[in-house]
């Protein structure tokens, strides 16, 4: 091997060392700076260690119903202890994190992106569209979140996939309210114009122009949206109308064992409400952290 390949490698592993070590240092000084969403990003990250790997985490199954280890106390064995089925819930608190995070990603990301494209379109029409747009809109938003997703799992029923459409629908209004309000700064900006003078179509504008400077935005409300669709999983799974058994999921285990054991079998209720405490907490810690970083208002303070 040649001096000058020699020199080029060794070049080459030292812009590697720099740019790991860059990385490092810029996420040691962010959490130095928000050590809140420091702490919120890890909560995240041990969620998604445990969705992904609850086969190995897990030494119970989480479905199996075993009447003889009926509500057994914390132990060395059953880690959390046993419900009023004798199912270990550490393993269906790991699992059901896999419920939580899938419906939760999946709502708040669709429905965010609908939001996205519809708000950036009601900011680029404007006129009729946009009265019309924003007043039904208003119809939406009229509405809790948790009474929307009420009545829209009422009309198509159970199952993960309905519960993620129940949350995804309330959550397009408030993403394009807050698009919008963006992109009609954007709209105005002289490149928007003469892409319109060029005659672009009115998607590739939308789409290619203006959609991408918005995206500070966009990427907040989804941190934004995680946590509250977690909860309100929870919620609709613990009214009956979420995830059925035997799926595991958080709200489903407070359903079981919330009041009833209360008292005779605390761990019962306890550790899967603070399960979900800690996911909504982490994510809208996580949250609040990426609006600080992206907003530039508030990273000059």
């Amino acid at each position: 091997m040649s001096a000058a390949t020699e020199a080029t490698l060794v070049d080459t592993e030292l812009e590697e060392l720099s740019d790991q070590r860059s990385l490092t240092e810029k996420c040691r000084n962010l959490a130095r700076k928000n050590p809140l969403g420091a702490f919120g990003a890890a909560i995240a990250v041990v969620m998604v260690f445990a969705a992904i790997f609850a086969d190995v985490i897990t030494a119970h199954s989480p479905i199996d119903i075993a009447w003889e280890h009926q509500l057994v106390s914390p132990n060395w064995e059953f880690l959390l202890g046993t419900d009023q089925l004798g199912r270990d819930i550490f393993s269906r608190i790991v699992y059901g994190a896999r419920t939580a995070l899938l419906v939760g990603i999946t709502a708040s990301v669709v429905g965010a992106f609908i939001g996205l494209v519809l708000g950036v379109a009601s900011a680029y029409f404007g006129g009729t569209f946009d009265l019309l747009f924003q007043r039904v809109m208003d119809v939406f938003m009229a509405f809790p979140l948790i009474i929307l997703a009420l009545a829209i799992v009422s009309i198509f029923g159970g199952g993960i996939d309905k519960v993620i459409i129940a949350i995804t629908v309330p959550f397009i209004p408030r993403c394009a309210r807050v698009v919008r309000s963006n992109a009609l700064a954007i709209r105005e900006i002289p490149y928007v114009d003469a892409a319109r003078a060029m005659g672009f179509s009115h998607s590739r504008i939308i789409l290619r122009h203006m959609v991408p400077n918005v995206m500070a935005p966009f990427l907040i409300m989804i941190t934004a949206f995680v946590g509250q669709a977690i909860l309100t999983e929870a919620s609709l799974s613990y009214l009956g109308m979420g995830v059925q058994e035997p799926t595991p999921a958080w709200g489903l285990m407070l359903q079981g064992g919330a009041e009833e054991y209360a008292e005779s079998a605390p761990w019962v209720p306890i550790f899967p409400g603070l399960a979900i405490t800690l996911a909504v907490f982490g994510f809208n810690l996580f949250g609040d952290s990426v609006r600080d970083t992206l907003d530039p208002r508030l990273r000059s303070q």
